[in-house]
């Protein structure tokens, strides 16, 4: 069975307390955020959740992998673009997710950069989610940020 993607649009009200679900390596969130804050054109920040999920072909090495919480095919479950004040804490974002779309098991981020002091258009924004969904189907998210739940960096391979 395939899942449908969802396409979300988090507001930043309602965050609750997500203390506690930070760890060291979530400041490579931060890190984004301020690279994000330092470029000269209006930045909009994209995500896309990602599931791992067994393909039904797997083998039994696979199966073992896959229940020792490795392996498996990512499957987009949702996306999301949000401007630099809607977000705070990784915590916070990890927390309006989980409320507003299916569980996932990696985050991945990119920056889509505005143009002439202006943020980059409607069309644009849904263009390069899009290409970002179609990257994560394919494998072809080499050059995201990937995270998974407790910001620690994901490495693929």
């Amino acid at each position: 069975m395939r899942r449908r993607l969802i396409c979300i649009n988090i507001g930043s009200e309602g965050s609750g307390d997500a203390r506690g679900m930070l760890s060291p390596s979530s400041s490579l969130f931060d890190q984004l955020l301020q690279a994000a804050a330092a470029q000269p054109e209006p930045q909009r920040l994209l995500f896309v959740f990602a599931e791992a999920e067994l393909p039904g072909d797997a083998d039994a090495a696979q199966r073992a992998r896959f229940e020792a919480g490795q392996g498996g095919a990512l499957t987009p479950v949702a996306c999301v673009e949000k401007s630099l004040p809607e977000l705070s804490t990784y915590a916070a974002l990890v927390a309006e997710s989980r409320r507003a779309s299916l569980p996932w098991r990696v985050m991945f981020a990119a920056g889509l950069s505005g143009a002439n002091g202006q943020p980059p258009s409607a069309e644009r924004i849904e263009s390069a989610l899009q290409a970002m969904v179609e990257g994560v189907r394919s494998g072809a998210f080499g050059g995201y940020l990937a995270l998974d739940i407790e910001g620690r960096p994901v490495r693929f391979g």
